[in-house]
């Protein structure tokens, strides 16, 4: 078949898939591309990310900090974001007609705050390029011979003469079989992105109580992370915990989700530094109550559980706290130690790390190093980032460098 006039199939309706079956036809216009997506609904992932409004990349233009949070896959998306990086996205999706706003914290979302706009989005485009979109068309295996792969599928085979599968991640192992028979090496998948179950801790009688800055890390290990953190009804969640788990995914899944951790509600390194800023106040306070003047900006309710926990009457006067209490109150703003015992998936965006290996692609093409007609594009890679954006940056990356569909032996 001319080269112009190539068959093309991605299969998987996410992100990843509708972005790559778009970057072809924007490429390569005359060929005819086929995304094939095995259930009757599509982008169901953006449909309830952000919680119904759909957190569609990050707001930083830096390169080097956005590949930063991705705890697998760094050096494909910086190379990644070289070709197609945050401000790609923001300027792709209002070039269509898609409002976007970033909100304090860096995230970017539709000023419609509804993941619908963006579905619209891209349902739209694919009409209007002339993507042919096939939903309920599972495609069972794939067989690559000479220059020409075959799909089965429920009740046929059809050909193409390129592939970008971009089917997602998966909890299980043996979901990745099918690619395992096409060669190419599997990283076991494992939950990423998750909130860590704290049942025996008397603090999640605190639920809905944010520590606006705080540091946590796992004992006996290097893994830490700091930023807001939030007490929830079964343990602690917010974006120091994600990150966390994100980071320590491996690592916690080895320790079968077992674990203590240190919290340092001051995230400010040195007891010293601690120790100075209490005696301060009690310098410039020495007869306010302790439970009246809350250091480091921590929350009320949290502020009397930690008085509580270091035995310190609520109503004494901060001249009042002797040398031991005081020492006592330093510890556990800056040590505080509580027991893990499990996770829960964050909300319903289940992330996993593992898929197909980095090793087994060229990074700069998403091209497979097995077969040099198939491509790779989205979570199925073993790429994930932390919450913020960066998982759908990832996917319209992959997708867009993906649907170049360039050759490549780097």
């Amino acid at each position: 078949m001319p080269d112009d006039n190539l068959r093309v199939a991605v299969i998987g309706g996410g992100a990843a898939g509708f972005f790559a079956a778009l970057s072809v036809k924007e490429h390569h216009p005359s060929y005819q591309v086929t995304l094939y997506e095995k259930t009757s609904k599509v982008l169901s992932k953006v449909k309830v990310s952000g919680g119904g409004r759909c957190n569609v990349t990050n707001g930083s233009a830096s390169i080097s900090e956005v590949s930063k949070a991705y705890p697998r896959g760094s050096k494909l998306m910086k190379k990644g974001l070289k070709v197609f990086n945050t401000s790609d996205t923001q300027a792709w999706f209002e070039g269509r007609g898609v409002k976007l706003k970033t909100e304090a914290d860096g995230r970017v979302f539709p000023v419609a705050d509804d993941s619908q706009v963006i579905i619209d989005c891209l349902f739209k485009e694919v009409k209007r390029m002339g993507v042919v979109l096939k939903m309920s068309a599972g495609v069972s295996a794939v067989d690559v011979s000479d220059e020409v792969i075959h799909l089965r599928l429920k009740d046929q085979k059809v050909e193409c003469d390129r592939l970008i599968i971009a089917t997602g991640g998966g909890p299980k192992l043996n979901q990745f079989d099918w690619l395992k028979d096409l060669g190419q090496e599997i990283i076991a998948p494992i939950p990423s992105l998750f909130t860590f179950n704290m049942p025996d801790e008397p603090i999640i009688k605190l639920m809905g109580v944010v520590a606006p800055d705080a540091q946590v890390s796992i004992q006996g290990s290097k893994l830490k992370s700091s930023g807001p953190l939030l007490i929830t009804h079964w343990g602690m969640s917010g974006p120091a915990i994600l990150k966390l788990s994100a980071f320590g995914a491996r690592t916690l899944h080895d320790k079968n989700y077992n674990f203590n951790i240190q919290v340092n509600w001051a995230n400010v390194v040195s007891n010293e530094e601690v120790l100075l800023h209490l005696k301060e106040l009690i310098a410039t306070h020495p007869k306010k109550k302790v439970s009246n003047l809350r250091p480091f900006e921590l929350p009320d309710r949290l502020w009397r559980f930690l008085l509580d926990k270091a035995t310190i009457d609520h109503d004494k006067p901060w001249q009042e706290i002797g040398k031991k209490l005081l020492n006592k109150l330093t510890t556990l703003l800056t040590n505080d130690v509580y027991t893990v015992r499990g996770k829960t998936t964050f909300k319903e965006e289940f992330v996993t790390c593992g898929g197909v290996s980095l090793s087994g692609i060229y990074q700069s093409t998403m091209q497979s190093k097995i077969h040099s007609n198939i491509y790779f594009a989205g979570e199925i890679l073993d790429v994930d980032g932390i919450t913020g954006g960066y998982n759908f940056q990832a996917a319209w990356c992959t997708g867009y460098i993906a649907g170049q569909l360039k050759e490549t032996n780097d």
